[in-house]
């Protein structure tokens, strides 16, 4: 096992590896939960690293922290922060439902830094991890406040720049394609013509509504749980603690944070990560439509759609030479499935908040996190290794059109529903069009049947008339 050490805490004795930096309580929760291997994610242990440095600097100005130890905690509070003592963050996430043991795990590997930075050794206790590092704190409001703290810099960091990139691609193809006509499609079936530019702008739309999405959920996780200590009550702390330690937090991250209106609500329930998820699982349904649109129109290339040209990234088949898959379109989808499961986790996990605590925390943040990261990623690399390598089909787009059967709804306010599908129904039954069969048929002055069947003018609103009106 190697060089070990022996640590103590309210349950006794735990023997510990000598190199790491948690103590007795870390030790326990190891030993007590083997179920994954899944840890927290590196923004949580960021978010809890932040918020004891901010709790180290309000204690020590309210007077409950000598300087020298608050200068030690600050600064293994900010090698937490910066990702440098990771490795000694070991514990899964399936494990008590306050995350209480990865408050511990906090707690005791900054008190055992803070005596090393001071020049104690580790497991001395000259810095306590329940005394001095956790002053003023209980895991229930310091658990929920890392949860809003990652999660809103995951969405203003992560998800929005990644969906600005997504919509700036759509909205560039939209008017690169704004002159392409081809056919539009409802139910599978064909219908009127649209403009190719049309489909990407309404990508490009779904979109722009996300990021709005996206900042909304960011706005449900601005209110911070921290100052309810225990059961929401804030014992044991300050009156203007929470306040000034939220206020360093906004300092730290960029975002504005605040103190929850009522910590019994903050810890209580869990209905503002439930909220953001809802929002994420609607961006990742939007992404999931775009991207199967974008592989059905691509389809092909002789037996699909085969509208527009996806960039061929890699071989598609280990039997078919030459296949080309639309494989990002995939990548997306399954992300969007996933994330859509993690949502559901996340609404049971919400259920689960009884009486002044929830108790399925680490489960919660674990799936908002993974949803808001895969969401991120996928979105970016649909943008950059899909979109922007974009092209189109355009004479079999407009070959497509003249075929299609729903041109003959511009006719139908001229000559009527009835006579308009039975021009329809006899282009279906021979092969040949809507426009021979008119013109055939004589319905309209060659020069008006031209005017009316003109697949680019129906792409817009307007009311079809027979001699030039």
């Amino acid at each position: 096992m190697g060089d070990t050490r022996i640590e103590k805490d309210s349950m006794g004795e735990m023997t510990v590896p000598a190199e790491a930096l948690y103590g007795a309580s870390t030790a326990r929760a190891i030993e007590n939960f083997p179920v994954s291997g899944i840890r927290f994610p590196r923004g949580f242990i960021r978010a809890l690293g932040l918020i004891k440095r901010a709790c180290a600097e309000t204690n020590r100005e309210q007077g409950y922290l000598d300087a020298k130890l608050a200068e030690g905690i600050v600064a293994a509070a900010n090698d937490v922060a910066e990702g440098r003592l990771d490795e000694h963050f070991p514990l899964d996430i399936y494990q008590t439902g306050s995350g209480t043991s990865t408050n511990m795990n906090a707690n005791e590997v900054i008190a055992n830094r803070a005596a090393e930075i001071l020049g104690f050794g580790r497991g001395s206790k000259k810095v306590h991890p329940n005394d001095h590092v956790n002053f003023g704190q209980s895991s229930n409001d310091v658990i929920p406040t890392a949860m809003h703290v990652s999660a809103r810099i995951a969405l203003e960091e992560e998800l929005v720049p990644a969906l600005r990139r997504l919509h700036e691609a759509l909205a560039a193809k939209s008017t690169e394609f704004w002159d392409v006509v081809k056919t539009g499609r409802t139910h599978l079936q064909d219908a009127t013509p649209v403009r190719l530019g049309q489909e990407f702008a309404g990508w490009a739309r779904q979109i722009e509504l996300g990021i709005g999405r996206a900042k909304a959920a960011s706005e449900a996780l601005a209110e911070l749980a921290l100052g309810g200590t225990a059961t929401g009550t804030g014992l044991n702390r300050h009156p203007d603690f929470p306040r000034l330690a939220i206020a360093r937090i906004s300092e730290y991250t960029g975002q504005t944070f605040r103190e929850a209106a009522d910590h019994f609500e903050a810890q209580g329930a869990q209905d503002g990560c439930v909220e953001a998820s809802g929002k994420v699982k609607t961006i990742a349904v939007s992404l999931a439509k775009i991207a199967d649109d974008i592989r059905w129109i691509g389809s092909g290339p002789r037996a699909g759609l085969g509208e527009i040209n996806l960039p061929e990234l890699q071989p598609g088949s280990s039997i078919m030479p030459g296949k080309v898959n639309p494989v990002m379109s995939e990548v997306a989808t399954m992300v969007a499935a996933q994330v859509v499961g993690n949502d559901a986790a996340i609404t049971v996990g919400g259920i689960m908040g009884k009486f002044e605590l929830n108790v399925m925390l680490p489960v919660i943040i674990h799936n908002l996190l993974g949803s808001i990261a895969l969401l991120a990623k996928a979105a970016r690399l649909f943008a950059d290794r899909c979109v922007a390598g974009i092209t189109v089909n355009r004479a079999h787009a407009a070959a497509v059109v003249e075929r299609g059967l729903a041109l003959c709804t511009s006719l139908a306010p001229i000559i009527g529903y009835e006579t308009a599908a039975k021009i329809a129904k006899e282009a279906a039954k021979t092969g040949r069009t809507v426009r021979e069969i008119a013109r055939e048929m004589k319905v309209l002055p060659d020069a008006d049947l031209d005017r009316v069947l003109d697949p680019a003018a129906m792409t817009g609103p307007g009311v079809p008339r027979a001699g030039g009106g």
